[in-house]
């Protein structure tokens, strides 16, 4: 694996990340202004 294809990779990673943390906001915030 070379650079390019480790940083590739390393900025999927984030943009996974960055969606899942988005998600979760999301829901807690659903769960907080429900209750």
């Amino acid at each position: 694996m070379d650079a390019q294809q480790r940083k590739a990779n390393l900025r999927l990673a984030l943009i996974l990340v960055s969606v899942a943390l988005v998600f979760l906001a999301g829901f807690v915030i659903k769960i907080t202004v429900l209750h």
